[in-house]
């Protein structure tokens, strides 16, 4: 069946003129019909064309179409294949964590792409003006749904696909690789029997052969990364030889370039002919990459792939190894999921990782069907070669797996309190009768009545009611005798920051504290419940002790390992034993940061909301404190922040009143202090007019004075607080554009001689210092 005549409107957005068997028989039921869908086929079938045909049946009849994908590097990647859709004149805009949303945007396009935790973040708060458009999508398209039986992310995904389809109902298309219980999913979706596809092995374009090799474990983890490469490359030279290719996947970006420098060496001792060199255009094209370690290993035939490379280097890699330029190919498991790039042999080298937060992990048993499912290159290879290196205590688990393949489990029981949370914060459950109804939609409901004994059915629904008290009795839900629950400030803040309950309960208990200070914030920042996993390696003691040389904690292990690389980050120091788990566990602290400010305004005020704001600055930016309050001023890094503060210059008022030629005798070009000098002025800079406020009060007297406080500067919402002789007379929250009063009463004590009267201006959520303005009245 051609693509032209199939859907002659679209067909310039497929790569490709003919649909396969598979695509042939899933087409009618996505095209002709308006039901949900659930499609279950083998790697490397080509279920995205059945995504892109959901999509195109969306856009015919007008229609917005959300595209969840498994990856975040892979939402970008299919913002770059699906420019075919703009050159037909429809929009194609990515939703993603490492982008700045423009809402404007978002509810113009036509096809909107983004991963199951920025869909869960947007369903969260969907009745906001920001986030409105996800409340307009048509049709779901949920790539590799068999994610659901992710321990880390399922859960998100399972609730996500839940509520939006409590929200507006849009049609479901779900695809799959192979998964046995893929009847359990169609239930859950209410995709009818005719749009359920089970497409098995006998659809795959190439024929795969799998199986497991093991290796001698030794005591030295690194020479055990060296046994297991060497294994991997037995496992590709015969294939290599004669002129195939092979992938080897490995646990993390560092060892794909490890690997493949390695595996270079090895080859040339072997004396296997794949190397490049004497292809001319080929070694000119190599001059282009960016990186000097994979334009070096190229020419030799081997190479590497991960998401930290440059998209063009990236584009490039891909591109070789698909021309057969590239012979064998290091890569992390991102390949496994999205990128088409075949190969006839695979290897997957390590069966576990090293996660910053989670420890020595073992990889997924989807990754490795996925990884697998990579192998064989469709109209070069009959046979694909899929091998899993590993432990000979891990062998058997890993053969079960390649021959009876993993039926998708729900992972909702394991964060039931929290997502139960998020959906009383939306308003989504009111009382007990629709915490009962949420159950049934969920995908969790329906493997607990396929499975009564594993996931214990018949307790069900006491194990929610339980949970529901639970959250009642710990204050992020409160009920009446009704039965009708509501949130609290608690929970809607624990949802909206996507917090561990537990975390949440140790922000509330801080921002009861008397007292706060730097170290009191980062350690509760360092003790939260995301760092649990966080593991200390015994080579890392020394830089931790150094760092805590002179502070007093209870902190231990992996959480202490935290609080030494957030203050060793907001001094710009982490030593470079740290480094490597330190940009994720900063990337997860400052998160944290910005919901902890927000806690403690609400629950303590906003001085220690910007206590937290500043926290959060130095964290980011690396920088000292004299420096902190310059990074709120547009375009000023680090670098800048600390050279205006060695002139002196310490907050966005004084760099104003320096004015462009103070910013030049620091070391700026004159267009950059000028653009520098604008965006300051754009920062709040506080004023207060004391007024006719009195020199003098009699004993026992009383005056009612007005002081005015205004911003010069952009608005900001501020805490304006009053105090005399160090006692609180008034503290009041506002949003200050302009000039605001605050009432003060003047009175004259007979056992004082004079009052101080001081006025302080807070920031709760910029990183400014406070503003303080004081005023002495003798009393006679």
């Amino acid at each position: 069946m051609k693509v032209a005549d199939a859907v002659p409107e679209f067909a310039d957005a497929f790569g490709f003129e003919e649909f396969n068997r598979m695509q042939r028989e899933a087409l009618p039921g996505i095209v002709e019909t308006d039901h949900n869908v659930v499609a279950s086929a083998p790697t490397a079938s080509g279920k995205t064309a059945l995504a892109e045909l959901a999509i195109c049946k969306t856009l015919s009849e007008g229609g917005t179409a959300l595209f969840v994908a498994p990856l975040r590097a892979l939402t970008n990647e299919k913002e770059s294949e699906w420019e075919r859709f703009e050159e037909l004149g429809y929009s194609v805009y990515v939703v993603s964590g490492e982008r700045d949303l423009n809402p404007r945007r978002a509810e113009r396009a036509d096809v909107l792409v983004t991963t199951p935790e920025k869909a869960d973040s947007a369903t969260r708060k969907h009745d906001s003006a920001r986030y409105s458009f996800i409340t307009d999508v048509d049709c779901v398209v949920i790539d590799e749904v068999h994610l659901l039986d992710s321990e880390k992310r399922g859960a998100v995904l399972e609730v996500t696909v839940s509520r939006l389809r409590r929200l507006q109902d849009p049609r479901v298309v779900a695809l799959s690789a192979t998964m046995p219980n893929v009847d359990d999913v169609a239930e859950w979706l209410d995709a009818p029997a005719e749009t359920t596809y089970s497409f098995g092995e006998e659809y795959r374009p190439v024929d795969l052969e799998t199986g497991v090799k093991t290796y001698s474990h030794g005591s030295n983890a690194f020479a055990d990364k060296y046994r297991r490469l060497y294994r991997a490359i037995d496992l590709a030279e015969p294939h290599v030889r004669e002129d195939g290719q092979a992938l080897v996947f490995v646990s993390s970006r560092q060892d794909t370039v490890q690997a493949a420098k390695k595996a270079r060496d090895e080859i040339t001792e072997r004396d296997v002919p794949i190397d490049s060199r004497g292809d001319y255009d080929f070694h000119t094209d190599a001059t282009e990459l960016s990186n000097d370690t994979l334009r070096q290993s190229v020419l030799d035939g081997v190479g590497f792939h991960h998401a930290g490379l440059s998209k063009g280097d990236r584009d490039r890699v891909e591109a070789w190894f698909k021309q057969g330029k590239i012979k064998l190919l290091f890569s992390t498991s991102t390949l496994a999921w999205g990128v088409n790039l075949p190969a006839r042999c695979v290897v997957i080298r390590d069966t576990k990782y090293h996660d910053p937060l989670e420890g020595e992990t073992d990889i997924s048993p989807l990754d490795v069907l996925q990884m697998l499912g990579r192998a064989g290159r469709p109209g070069y290879d009959d046979v694909g070669y899929g091998w899993v290196v590993c432990d000979r205590a891990d062998a058997d688990k890993y053969r079960t797996l390649l021959r009876e393949g993993k039926e998708i489990e729900s992972r909702l029981a394991a964060e039931l309190e929290s997502h139960l949370n998020a959906e009383v914060a939306m308003g989504t459950i009111r009382d007990l009768g629709d915490v009962m109804e949420w159950l049934k939609t969920t995908f969790y409901y329906v493997r607990a009545r396929s499975e009564p004994e594993a996931y214990g059915f018949d307790g069900l629904r006491d194990r929610v009611r339980d949970t529901l008290d639970s959250l009642v009795e710990e204050g992020f839900v409160a009920a009446d005798d009704d039965l009708a629950v509501e949130p609290t400030t608690l929970g809607r803040l624990a949802s909206k920051y996507y917090m561990r309950l537990e975390t949440a309960r140790q922000f509330r208990d801080l921002a009861e504290r008397d007292r706060l200070t730097v170290d009191s914030v980062l350690e509760t920042v360092a003790a939260a419940g995301e760092f649990d996993s966080v593991s200390a390696r015994s080579a890392e003691s020394d830089a931790v002790d150094r760092i805590l040389d002179g502070r007093d904690t209870d902190l231990e292990d992996g959480h202490r390992k935290v609080f030494a690389i957030l203050l060793a980050g907001m001094a710009d120091a982490t030593p470079s034993d740290l480094r490597s788990d330190a940009w994720v566990i900063r990337q997860n602290a400052l998160r944290l940061l910005a919901a902890l400010s927000e806690f403690l305004d609400r629950f303590s005020g906003p001085r220690a909301a910007n206590l937290a704001c500043r926290i959060e600055a130095r964290l980011e930016h690396g920088v000292s404190r004299e420096a902190v309050a310059l990074t709120a001023i547009d375009g000023v890094g680090s670098g800048r922040a600390e050279r205006l503060a060695d002139a002196g210059l310490t907050s966005p008022a004084a760099v104003v009143e320096a004015g462009p030629e103070a910013l030049a005798n620091a070391g700026m070009s004159d267009s950059v202090a000028e653009r520098i000098v604008e965006a300051a002025g754009e920062c709040p800079r506080i004023d207060v007019d004391w007024g006719a406020f009195p020199e003098t009060v009699a004993a026992g007297e009383n005056e009612l004075c007005e002081v005015g406080v205004s911003t010069a500067g952009g608005g900001a919402h501020v805490g304006i607080r009053v105090t005399v002789n160090d006692v609180e007379m008034t503290e009041t929250a506002t949003y200050l554009d302009g000039e605001t009063t605050t009432p003060i009463g003047v009175f004259g004590p007979p056992d004082a001689d004079e009052l101080e009267f001081v006025v302080e201006v807070v920031f709760p959520d910029l990183p400014l210092m406070p503003v303080r303005a004081s005023r002495t009245v003798r009393v006679e």
